[in-house]
């Protein structure tokens, strides 16, 4: 045995470097801003949380897209640069 080599690949793989983005600075308030809301998941979960928002935030000028899959609808840069803010959220 103790002659032996054993050779072992690692299972996690090769890690790729994530791109990062700085944080966008917070708005104050929400009152009268375009809030784009992205989510995907389950339809009875997305549901739910699209007419809470609406309900609870009249104020808020809701941008909304959702799907049923686990990658989200992507914005255009048009959406990008017209938003105040983004929810971007994945409900299972």
């Amino acid at each position: 045995m103790a002659g032996k080599i054993y050779k072992c690949l690692n299972p996690t793989g090769i890690q790729m470097p994530a791109q990062q983005f700085p944080l966008a600075e917070r708005i104050d308030k929400i009152d009268g801003k375009t809030i784009h809301l992205n989510i995907c998941g389950e339809p009875d979960i997305t549901i739910r949380l699209e007419r809470k928002l609406v309900a609870e935030y009249p104020q808020v000028n809701w941008l909304i897209k959702k799907t049923n899959g686990i990658d989200p609808v992507r914005m255009s840069e048009e959406e990008k640069k017209t938003v105040d803010a983004a929810i971007l959220g994945v409900c299972w």
